[in-house]
């Protein structure tokens, strides 16, 4: 079992910043990726960004493009979220998640391991 924990949600306001991190505990030797997903009010939960564990290039949906970055402390088992230039459009819960499968995947189906989620609001 992986074990994930986020933290750093908040409120901010249109055009600014803010940095999720979530740290990974258990059986952090089977982490291939880690990634961040987030789910808005009545829509369904959607892939962001995620970090491959073997070094590969993180990738990232359209929508956040530019305006985000993942990265990751191995050491630590630790992936940040810096989420920058943010919108109305953002808010949402945030999910940190773990694939232990190799290869890149922008479905939830291939996530393994969830955390209880952090959620970020940005009022219009």
């Amino acid at each position: 079992q992986v074990q994930l924990v986020e933290s750093g949600g908040g409120l901010v306001q249109a055009g600014g910043s803010l940095r999720l991190s979530c740290a990974a505990s258990g059986r952090t030797f089977s982490i291939f990726t880690m990634a961040w997903f987030r789910q808005a009010p009545g829509k369904e939960r959607q892939f962001v960004t995620a970090l491959p564990w073997t070094g590969d290039d993180p990738y990232y949906a359209e929508s956040v493009k530019g305006r985000f970055t993942i990265s990751g402390d191995n050491a630590k088992n630790t992936v940040y979220l810096q989420m920058n230039s943010l919108r109305p459009e953002d808010t949402a819960v945030y999910y940190c998640a773990v694939r232990v499968s190799l290869g890149r995947s922008t479905a939830r189906a291939e996530y393994s391991y969830w955390g209880q989620g952090t959620q970020v609001t940005v009022p219009s």
